[in-house]
Protein backbone atom coordinates (compact mmCIF):
# COMPACT_ATOMS: atom_id res chain seq x y z
CA UNK A 1 0.00 0.00 0.00
CA UNK A 2 1.45 3.35 -1.00
CA UNK A 3 1.93 6.27 1.37
CA UNK A 4 -0.73 8.25 -0.50
CA UNK A 5 -3.27 5.46 -0.04
CA UNK A 6 -2.45 5.11 3.64
CA UNK A 7 -2.74 8.85 4.20
CA UNK A 8 -6.05 8.96 2.33
CA UNK A 9 -7.45 6.11 4.44
CA UNK A 10 -6.20 7.76 7.61
CA UNK A 11 -7.78 11.04 6.50
CA UNK A 12 -11.17 9.34 6.01
CA UNK A 13 -10.99 7.70 9.44
CA UNK A 14 -9.87 10.96 11.04
CA UNK A 15 -12.76 12.83 9.41
CA UNK A 16 -15.22 10.25 10.73
CA UNK A 17 -13.76 10.63 14.22
CA UNK A 18 -13.98 14.43 13.95
CA UNK A 19 -17.64 14.18 12.86
CA UNK A 20 -18.35 11.96 15.85
CA UNK A 21 -16.58 14.35 18.25
CA UNK A 22 -18.43 17.37 16.84
CA UNK A 23 -21.76 15.56 17.16
CA UNK A 24 -20.97 14.76 20.80
CA UNK A 25 -20.02 18.40 21.34
CA UNK A 26 -23.38 19.54 19.92
CA UNK A 27 -25.30 17.12 22.16
CA UNK A 28 -23.41 18.19 25.28
CA UNK A 29 -23.94 21.85 24.43
CA UNK A 30 -27.67 21.29 23.89
CA UNK A 31 -27.95 19.50 27.24
CA UNK A 32 -26.18 22.39 28.95
CA UNK A 33 -28.50 24.90 27.26
CA UNK A 34 -31.54 22.94 28.46
CA UNK A 35 -30.25 22.86 32.03
CA UNK A 36 -29.58 26.60 31.98
CA UNK A 37 -33.09 27.22 30.62
CA UNK A 38 -34.54 25.11 33.42
CA UNK A 39 -32.64 27.17 35.98
CA UNK A 40 -33.88 30.42 34.41
CA UNK A 41 -37.46 29.10 34.44
CA UNK A 42 -37.25 28.74 38.21
CA UNK A 43 -37.02 32.51 38.51
CA UNK A 44 -40.66 32.82 37.45
CA UNK A 45 -42.32 33.39 40.78
CA UNK A 46 -45.51 31.70 41.86
CA UNK A 47 -48.00 34.51 42.33
CA UNK A 48 -51.39 33.03 43.15
CA UNK A 49 -53.45 36.22 42.88
CA UNK A 50 -56.74 34.52 43.68
CA UNK A 51 -55.65 33.48 47.20
CA UNK A 52 -55.91 35.50 50.38
CA UNK A 53 -52.67 37.41 51.12
CA UNK A 54 -51.46 35.08 53.89
CA UNK A 55 -52.11 31.92 51.86
CA UNK A 56 -50.47 33.54 48.81
CA UNK A 57 -47.39 34.32 50.89
CA UNK A 58 -47.24 30.73 52.15
CA UNK A 59 -47.48 29.42 48.60
CA UNK A 60 -44.74 31.83 47.46
CA UNK A 61 -42.44 30.82 50.33
CA UNK A 62 -43.03 27.12 49.71
CA UNK A 63 -42.28 27.62 46.02
CA UNK A 64 -39.11 29.58 46.77
CA UNK A 65 -37.86 26.89 49.14
CA UNK A 66 -38.46 24.23 46.49
CA UNK A 67 -36.98 26.42 43.74
CA UNK A 68 -33.83 27.05 45.82
CA UNK A 69 -33.32 23.30 46.24
CA UNK A 70 -33.89 22.73 42.52
CA UNK A 71 -31.48 25.56 41.62
CA UNK A 72 -28.80 23.93 43.79
CA UNK A 73 -29.36 20.61 42.01
CA UNK A 74 -29.27 22.28 38.62
CA UNK A 75 -26.11 24.19 39.52
CA UNK A 76 -24.36 20.86 40.14
CA UNK A 77 -25.67 19.47 36.86
CA UNK A 78 -24.58 22.61 35.01
CA UNK A 79 -21.12 22.45 36.58
CA UNK A 80 -20.71 18.82 35.47
CA UNK A 81 -22.02 19.57 32.00
CA UNK A 82 -19.69 22.56 31.68
CA UNK A 83 -16.69 20.43 32.62
CA UNK A 84 -17.80 17.80 30.10
CA UNK A 85 -18.21 20.49 27.45
CA UNK A 86 -14.70 21.82 28.07
CA UNK A 87 -13.27 18.32 27.75
CA UNK A 88 -15.31 17.63 24.60
CA UNK A 89 -14.02 20.86 23.04
CA UNK A 90 -10.45 19.79 23.70
CA UNK A 91 -11.05 16.34 22.23
CA UNK A 92 -12.78 17.83 19.17
CA UNK A 93 -9.93 20.31 18.76
CA UNK A 94 -7.41 17.47 18.73
CA UNK A 95 -9.48 15.60 16.15
CA UNK A 96 -9.70 18.74 14.02
CA UNK A 97 -5.94 19.20 14.24
CA UNK A 98 -5.39 15.65 13.00
CA UNK A 99 -7.70 16.20 10.06
CA UNK A 100 -5.94 19.44 9.16
CA UNK A 101 -2.48 17.84 9.33
CA UNK A 102 -3.62 14.97 7.13
CA UNK A 103 -5.12 17.44 4.65
CA UNK A 104 -1.76 19.20 4.46
CA UNK A 105 0.01 15.88 3.90
CA UNK A 106 -2.45 14.97 1.14
CA UNK A 107 -1.89 18.34 -0.55
CA UNK A 108 1.88 17.92 -0.30
CA UNK A 109 1.69 14.40 -1.71
CA UNK A 110 -0.35 15.67 -4.67
CA UNK A 111 2.24 18.33 -5.37
CA UNK A 112 5.12 15.85 -5.17
CA UNK A 113 5.80 13.66 -8.22
CA UNK A 114 5.20 9.92 -7.75
CA UNK A 115 8.22 7.89 -6.62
Amino acid sequence: MSDKTQIARLARVSQAILDQRLDALRRISADLDRSRAQRRALDASADPADLPPIAAQQVALTYERWADQRRAELNLVIARQTATLIEARQVAGTALGRVQVLDILIQKSKARPAD
